[in-house]
Order: C-alpha cells, then sequence, then structure tokens
C-alpha cells in the first residue's frame, strides 16, 4: 500500500528483432531467451505478447550481407524486413502500438549509422548531412507500412528535425517520434550488435554517440530533440547511467523512456544462469530503478517475464 513505485504493463515496450524470410527462430547466444525472426514467426510471439497484457513493440531490422549497400538504402524499402512485419502486426493486431527503430547500420555494408565520407587522408566518419536525408526516407516508408512511432537512433545532428518535416510533407503528422535523445557510446551494446548483425567493419561510434565523461551533453541533446518535434526523448542504457536518467526527468516535460539495454539484460540472465543471483527479483529491482528514476516507459527484453510476473 505504501510502496511508491508500481510497474504496469502499459508501460514495458518489448523489443524485437525481424529478417528477411521465412520460419526464422534463432536464439542469440549473447542473449538468452532473445531470437531473431522472420515476420511468420514474429507473429506468434506477438500474438503471444498481446494476449500477457503487452501493449507496444520496438522493431530492429536484421538483412542479409546482399541487402546491404554503403548508404543502408534497404531501410527505406517497402520489403524491408521492420516494414513488413509492421504490416502484418497492423492486420492481426491493430490495437499493438508498433514503434519502428529508424537507423541504417543495421543496412549498410560497413556498420555505421550513415554514409561515410573522408575528412582527412584515410580517415572516414559519417556524413550527417547525408545520413539525416536517409533516415527521413526510412522513417517515411516505415510510417507509410504502419508504424505508429519511429524511433531515429542514429544519433545524427538534426535528425528529428528532418524526421518531422519528412513525416509532414508526406501527409503522416500523426506518427509520433521517439527520440534516442540521450545515447552514449556504451560497451553495453555488445549482445545487441550480435543480433542485429550490425558491428561496425573498422573504428567505433564515438564520434556521434555520447562520452559517458560528458553528463552537461545530455541537456543540450535533450534541448535540440524538444525544439526539433520530438514527442518522446529517451536514454540509452538505463541501468549504468540512473543518474543521467533522473536528469533528464528533471528537465523535460516530455515522456520519457529508458531502454534497458542488450548488455544490461546480458548481465542478469547469465548470473541467474550461474546461480549467482534469483532473476526474477533482480529484473523486478533493476526496472523498478529504471522507472525510480524517472522513467515513464521502459524498452526491456525482459518485458515477457514481467507480463508474466505482474499477475
Amino acid at each position: 500500500m505504501l510502496a511508491e513505485v508500481h510497474l504496469q504493463r502499459d508501460e514495458l515496450i518489448a523489443p524485437l528483432f525481424v529478417r528477411s524470410g521465412s520460419g526464422v527462430k534463432s536464439e542469440i547466444s549473447s542473449m538468452p531467451g532473445q531470437y531473431q525472426f522472420s515476420a511468420d514467426t514474429a507473429l506468434e510471439t506477438v500474438r503471444r505478447w498481446a494476449d500477457r497484457g503487452l501493449r507496444a513493440v520496438l522493431l530492429f531490422g536484421v538483412t542479409d550481407d546482399k541487402n546491404k549497400d554503403d548508404v543502408g538504402s534497404f531501410a527505406w524499402a517497402d520489403n524491408a524486413p521492420v516494414q513488413t512485419l509492421v504490416r502484418e502486426i497492423k492486420r492481426v493486431l491493430p490495437e499493438m502500438l508498433v514503434v519502428a527503430d529508424t537507423c541504417l547500420c543495421e543496412y549498410t555494408s560497413h556498420g555505421h549509422c550513415g554514409p561515410l565520407k573522408e575528412y582527412r587522408d584515410g580517415c572516414f566518419d559519417v556524413d550527417n548531412d547525408r545520413a539525416i536525408e536517409y533516415l527521413a526516407r526510412a522513417a517515411v516508408s516505415q510510417s507509410r507500412a504502419g508504424a505508429d512511432v519511429v524511433a531515429p537512433s542514429a544519433m545524427m545532428d538534426n535528425q528529428v528535425a528532418a524526421i518531422r518535416a519528412s513525416l509532414d510533407d508526406a501527409a503522416m503528422p500523426r506518427t509520433a517520434i521517439m527520440s534516442y535523445s540521450v545515447k552514449f557510446a556504451s560497451c553495453m551494446y555488445g549482445p545487441f550488435r550480435d543480433a542485429a548483425e550490425s558491428p561496425p567493419k573498422s573504428g567505433d561510434r564515438k564520434t556521434y554517440q555520447m562520452d559517458f565523461r560528458s553528463p552537461r551533453q545530455c541537456m543540450l541533446e535533450l534541448q535540440e530533440d524538444e525544439e526539433q518535434g520530438a514527442d518522446i526523448v529517451m536514454v540509452k542504457p538505463a541501468m549504468t547511467y540512473l543518474d543521467i536518467l533522473s536528469q533528464v526527468r528533471a528537465n523535460t516535460s516530455l515522456p520519457l523512456a529508458a531502454y534497458h539495454v542488450s548488455g544490461e539484460y546480458a548481465q542478469i540472465k547469465f548470473a541467474a544462469q550461474a546461480g549467482a543471483i534469483n532473476e526474477k527479483a533482480a529484473v523486478i529491482e533493476a526496472v523498478s530503478a529504471i522507472k525510480r528514476a524517472g522513467a515513464d516507459i521502459i524498452i526491456t527484453y525482459y518485458a515477457e517475464n514481467l507480463a508474466n510476473w505482474l499477475n
């Protein structure tokens, strides 16, 4: 009765990895209990989630090398995995809120979040201005497929403004934008990169994701996304950045999402498998801490487990 934090299914978003093909359900070795699905097998899982009271999914695309190129053009193809599954979910479960991750790294041949350009002899970085053009194309394609929310995760400057303008020009002003506003260059993304098959072929993403040693930069990133039209803002990762989550909560009135990321999931999962901790207790404590720090929305690979445990 006196507890101040109560977890609710309505606050959870369940991530899902979808790839081209059919009959695919492949467990991710670095994330036990998580899978790559094709659209047909994914739909079975989303139906089960809906039956257990989950109301929102976040879709990540996975594709074969043959569909990858220097700019990530498959991200805005009508038959891309995310767009394909969005249409299927909306056909069968129209009440399910569908969030589409909007990035290029899963579709570029080099694994970065946009096309590369040379800025010094032999040194390359992402071409920010071209990247936001392509991110906007992807967002419009996902929205046309039926996505309720697009979630730009590339951390490109002005990506929210570009996407908002393109959605408005395409007569889709009701599509919401959940921006990865405060996204750190974290080692906690390792299992995700296995799942999405998207590690950079060279270099890293520290030139466009945030330095974990620079917390004041968060407020600048947050302010920019708010001014550009974000409807929801996000902090990623969650567990290792509860201080940042609390600061962001104090500085925005927008809905705030927090991403309990793959490495944080794996830490609990492998520790529980080793008998070091009680998995259920650890998950409920961790996710309660994320909510306690200020999150309105929690993206977690433990969403289905929580839906069961919250009974």
